[in-house]
């Protein structure tokens, strides 16, 4: 099983959700990786606040490179969690047919179904702002990685 997860920057949010998930499964079972549907910090480390809050919770992305999410990102990875409805379009106008689509999530829809929530880009905000994030997506994580457990018994 392989799972993207995707922001703007790939600065913030999906590097904390790529370390947050890979906290909870298998990395050997399964893969998790991060991009973003923007290119400005292509290249960058994750935002020094989203590093710190990581290693509060004893989670390092310190190793994380941002990268651009590409349309080859189809055919990668089984699913693509957007953390929000902007970066859920972006990533749906690449998408060639009906199966990519079908890969494209929500990642707050794991834990509130069919209510299509955003998880806030803290980018702008303070340090609390990363705490909050934290917090909603370790919420997430906990029931993916039990969904991802549970589909390993069957």
């Amino acid at each position: 099983m392989k799972i993207l997860m995707v922001c703007l920057g790939n600065i913030c949010r999906s590097p904390l959700a790529e370390g947050i998930l890979k906290s909870k499964v298998d990395t050997t079972k399964i893969t998790v990786e991060s991009a973003g549907t923007g290119s400005s910090h292509i290249g960058q480390q994750p935002d020094k606040r989203s590093r710190a809050i990581a290693k509060k919770h004893q989670i390092s992305i310190d190793d994380q490179v941002a990268r651009k999410f590409t349309v080859a990102d189809f055919d990668a990875f089984d699913l693509i969690y957007a953390m929000d409805g902007a970066n859920y379009r972006n990533i749906i106008r690449l998408a060639r047919n009906e199966a990519d689509k079908q890969k494209v999530k929500l990642i707050l829809n794991e834990l509130f179904e069919g209510e299509n929530l955003d998880i806030p880009d803290p980018y702008y905000g303070g340090e609390m702002g990363f705490q909050t994030v934290y917090k909603m997506l370790n919420e997430a994580c906990f029931v993916i990685a039990n969904n991802l457990h549970t589909d390993d018994e069957r």
